[in-house]
């Protein structure tokens, strides 16, 4: 995942930016579906939960609440004031390419500097004496520090009645005092006793905070529960007293887990974030690895960069763990599989044993029982049977000499293998080297000490035949 620094450029988030403990870009607060500030604001007023939550179904004081839902703003906002909105394009483009500040060369030089100031997103562009300067953020159209991520897009029902609050502590600690944790958030609540907190569920979050979503049942007095709705609780929790107990709890955050309807997501899609180029955005949507479960939003800044980084690590961790708890009931399993198969080996072969012996008494029981007694017609008969059984099994060229000949061929293949599975030695390739260039220098050594041998031959057999003819002259003399 890289900026893409005025090119298109889109990145796969693992982590839900539901689990984002300071909303989705940067440190603003997230007050709507639960994955992004801008995704939506909930206002409301209420008449308070007070004694009117136990009355029924109706959920009490929550029945009388009458939300009113803006029009998804924020990043994904519009601007609503057109006028407003050209004036500050033209004083942008006016500090951007022809200041009038100083009157001289002085302002190309300070349209260079507005320009720099654009682009990384911070500072004041000055361009005329008589308007105030242009205020450069990371949402100006200019600012290169942008990128597009996905996003998971949540799938509960607002009749799951799922919260999330992220709270400014470890995750063991939340864990360590989690019942502590629903008494105070039961007493928030009002402590009506037709009240019941429960906790979905607690992840961790980077820079020490964990993630708890909770949910809160309602039951009647006829025996009836439901649980209450998400929109109806987290607008409760929104209220200005009771958004101070739950800082006072060390809650930092607090959002719906709600899935999105198709017109808020056709909404969302075909409007791009402000300071997002249209064809940036359009290029994300054609890229979003699954439509269904992913939506695209947009990430200006380092800062943002960096919290989805830790978010990313974060969850790599979490599954690091998972697959190193898999892995050791894997392990257990398979010990717990040999264990198994030896006593399932050891209990064969006790029923074998215990089969035999079985077998050996009733041979002596029918012995005692039959004693006495004439051998009966099919007892000869069977008597027969066994004996020709035995002499097929003892003749030479039946069984037992079959059985003969695969244990001599047992035998050699067990001698074969023996001696193929004998040690081998292998030499180093450089000593390998070495050693052929030794024998190659005796090799020219006894080549040379032949050829000398061989001129001395030649020289004895000169001597030999000058000797020859100096006797036959010195005879011929003589005679």
């Amino acid at each position: 995942m890289a900026f893409n620094f005025g090119a298109p450029s889109g990145t796969s988030g693992t982590a839900a930016a539901t689990a984002a403990p300071a909303g989705l870009f940067g440190g603003t607060q997230n007050k709507g579906f639960g994955f992004g500030t801008g995704f939506g604001t909930t206002t409301g007023t209420s008449t308070g939960l007070g004694t009117g939550l136990g009355s029924g179904l109706g959920f009490g004081g929550f029945n009388t609440q009458q939300q009113q839902q803006t029009t998804l703003g924020g990043l994904f906002s519009q601007p609503t004031q057109a006028p407003t909105q050209s004036n500050q394009l033209i004083n942008t483009a006016s500090a951007l390419s022809a200041p009038t500040l100083l009157g001289d060369e002085r302002d190309a030089i300070l349209a260079k500097w507005n320009q720099l100031q654009a682009f990384w997103g911070t500072g004041k562009g000055y361009f005329n004496n008589n308007i105030p300067p242009v205020e450069f953020t990371q949402e100006n159209p200019f600012c290169r520090f942008k990128a597009v991520g996905y996003s998971c897009m949540p799938n509960n029902k607002d009749e799951d009645g799922l919260v999330v609050l992220v709270f400014n502590k470890k995750e063991t600690d939340i864990r360590s005092q989690q019942q502590q944790l629903v008494e105070s958030l039961h007493k928030v609540l009002g402590g009506n006793q037709t009240l019941t907190v429960n906790v979905e569920g607690i992840k961790t979050l980077p820079d020490d905070q964990t993630e708890v979503v909770i949910y809160v049942v309602e039951r009647s007095p006829n025996g009836t529960s439901r649980r209450v709705p998400a929109t109806t609780l987290y607008a409760h929790f929104e209220q200005n007293n009771i958004k101070t107990q739950l800082q006072q709890l060390g809650v930092t955050l607090s959002m719906t887990r709600t899935e999105l309807s198709p017109a808020q997501i056709k909404q969302l899609l075909q409007n791009p974030p402000a300071g997002v180029d249209p064809i940036i955005w359009e290029q994300a949507k054609v890229d979003n690895p699954d439509s269904e479960k992913l939506i695209p939003v947009p990430m200006v800044g380092f800062k943002e960069l960096l919290r989805r980084l830790k978010v990313q690590d974060q969850m790599t961790k979490q599954h690091q763990t998972r697959l190193d708890i898999i892995s050791e009931d894997i392990s257990e399993l398979q010990k717990n599989q040999t264990t198994t198969m030896a006593k399932i080996a050891q209990y064969k072969r006790k029923l074998m044993d215990l089969s035999h012996r079985t077998l050996q008494v009733l041979i002596k029981q029918e012995i005692q029982r039959k004693s006495g007694y004439a051998i009966q017609a099919d007892e000869e008969q069977l008597r027969v049977q066994l004996d020709t059984i035995q002499c097929e099994l003892n003749a030479p060229t039946q069984f037992k000499g079959r059985l003969n000949e695969l244990m001599s061929q047992i035998r050699m293949q067990n001698h074969f293998g023996a001696v193929k599975s004998e040690e081998r030695y292998y030499i180093d390739a450089d000593l390998l080297r070495e050693i052929k260039q030794h024998l190659k220098q005796q090799q020219e050594g006894l080549s040379h000490l032949i050829s000398i041998i061989k001129d001395d031959l030649e020289d004895i057999k000169l001597v030999e035949h000058g000797l020859n003819e100096t006797i036959h002259i010195r005879g011929g003399v003589f005679s």
